[in-house]
């Protein structure tokens, strides 16, 4: 388990993304009036920005001398960005693992019991909360409990309802929306190259800032590109098998996660024929050849397949991802032809 007191290469400056920054400011005057609780849980899609706002927050916790944020020069704050700092502590995924285990937390639970090392708090940051497994999540109970005075727990949730409600009852929530597309288009349009790239991505990724980032990379453009391909190799009646096999290199959870956008954009398009609101407008013509060849049930079903498989991917059922793929793609030519 990633077990670290801090990531290389941090700024002296630690900021939220602009859009969080009026939470920011929520917790700041929580935290100048002693109101801020010792244990934090900050939720939101995958693509919000939730890092940041924790990242900042744990900036200003362990600044000596704070004001709307951290400073950027303090001793603490320049620890911070060199690297490593005494009081905190990160427990995270380790890449290639599905879930945070017991040892990861018994080191949480002494790094709890010591005094801080700097004489001001103690942070610890917990992510994902959710891949906590249970007897993991049992043991930080403790500490959540009895943490000890000046000792901050931030845990950050993709989808919080999958952490324990024992963890959730002791934390106090912060749950991140996806921001107004006019808070996030200028910043997404100075990383796109303008704001029409900004616009169509932000609507790919379902209002989601950092997600509309990875979408429009490369390697996702490619992506995106081979499974329209294969989707239109489909509608002319392709073997859907052989389509499988020339995606095989590619992630089960990337291919179902656009055929989950493209489903719903199909289901929308079939329940109001408006074109107006879809997550991919560029593949309006090819939906509407698809929605003349299946009803609306049929698509609905196809959905709950897919989000049946992800969950199942996510959960660690550990499916056979070609097989997947395969049936995915049988389901979906059955469809398309019939």
């Amino acid at each position: 388990m990633a077990v670290n007191e801090m990531p290389p290469e941090t700024a002296l400056v630690v900021e939220p993304l602009p859009w969080l920054r009026p939470r920011f400011r929520e917790l700041v005057a929580l935290a100048e009036a002693g109101r801020l609780p010792h244990a934090l849980l900050i939720s939101g899609p995958r693509g919000v920005g939730k890092r940041s706002l924790a990242d900042a927050l744990v900036a200003r916790t362990l600044c000596v001398a704070p004001g709307e944020g951290a400073c950027g020069q303090c001793h603490g704050c320049r620890m911070l960005a060199a690297g490593y700092h005494p009081d905190l502590l990160r427990v995270e995924l380790e890449e290639g693992k599905r879930q945070i285990r017991i040892d990861a937390i018994r080191q949480v639970n002494d790094f709890v019991a010591q005094t801080p090392q700097q004489g001001g708090y103690r942070v610890i940051l917990i992510a994902p909360a959710e891949t906590l497994n249970v007897a993991a999540a049992n043991a930080l109970l403790k500490s959540l409990e009895e943490p000890g005075g000046r000792t901050l727990f931030v845990l950050l949730a993709d989808i919080p309802s999958r952490t324990l409600p024992t963890i959730r009852s002791r934390c106090q929530h912060w749950s991140l929306a996806p921001p107004a597309e006019a808070d996030c288009l200028p910043w997404l349009a100075e990383r796109l190259g303008g704001e029409e790239e900004a616009r169509f991505w932000v609507g790919l990724a379902g209002g989601l800032p950092l997600a509309a980032l990875r979408l429009a990379e490369p390697e996702s453009r490619a992506l995106r590109q081979q499974l329209l391909e294969t989707f239109e190799a489909l509608v002319r009646g392709a073997e859907p098998v052989a389509e499988a096999a020339r995606l095989d290199r590619q992630s089960i959870d990337a291919i179902l996660w656009y055929g989950i956008a493209w489903l719903e954009d199909l289901i929308r398009l079939g329940l109001s024929g408006d074109g107006d609101g879809l997550r991919n407008p560029d593949l309006l013509p090819l939906y509407r050849q698809a929605v003349k060849n299946a009803r609306v049930r049929d698509w609905f079903r196809l959905l709950d397949y897919a989000r049946e498989q992800r969950r199942l991917l996510a959960a660690g059922g550990n499916p056979n991802p070609q097989l997947v793929l395969e049936a995915w793609l049988v389901r979906w030519s059955a469809l398309l032809r019939s």
